[in-house]
């Protein structure tokens, strides 16, 4: 059977998610979860360092840049994911379900974490795109973000949930 037959939405495919053993959880290599935090990072990433730049140059305060990142860092997110679900030949109105399910908890994550280290390292919210503060802080966030959403990605995979309903398109 070919992956397109075998993830066809029905409970057969959610049990595929669980290892064909019921109700419990499928095993999930770290490297996956990895591999999907680094999808949903690179989305984040993009958006939080364009909305900081932004915001930064513009003059704006602290507060309607963190915002604009925020946001942007959603839409980037989504967006990533709903590029390669739509070419993989889902309806729009379904893609934009699946990317929802699979990346809300994990951007909302991710942001959580590097817009907490952005707002608690003194001084990083007042640098200039000139200062190395701004950038170290920006891109350690990230990291920091990246090692704390892997385990719920991992999680999430290992339920069914999160990047597990993006695995049916590929």
């Amino acid at each position: 059977m070919n992956d397109s037959a075998h993830h066809t939405g029905s409970k057969h495919d959610a049990d595929a998610h669980r290892g064909h053993k019921g109700h419990r959880k499928a095993t999930v290599s770290w490297g996956s979860a990895a591999k999907a935090t680094l999808h949903c990072l690179t989305g984040c990433a993009v958006g939080e360092i364009l909305g900081t730049v932004i915001g930064t140059a513009l003059l704006w305060g602290n507060v309607p840049t963190m915002v604009l990142a925020i946001v942007l860092a959603f839409v980037f997110g989504y967006s990533f994911t709903l590029f390669a679900i739509r070419r993989a030949g889902l309806g729009l109105r379904a893609a934009v379900k699946v990317a929802l399910a699979a990346d809300t908890l994990s951007i909302a994550v991710m942001e959580l974490v590097d817009n907490g280290i952005i707002a608690l390292v003194p001084g990083a919210m007042d640098a200039y795109l000139s200062d190395g503060l701004f950038w170290s802080t920006l891109l350690g966030g990230l990291v920091v973000a990246f090692v704390i959403t892997t385990p719920v990605n991992r999680w999430m995979i290992g339920r069914g949930k999160g990047h597990a309903v993006v695995h049916a398109f590929h």
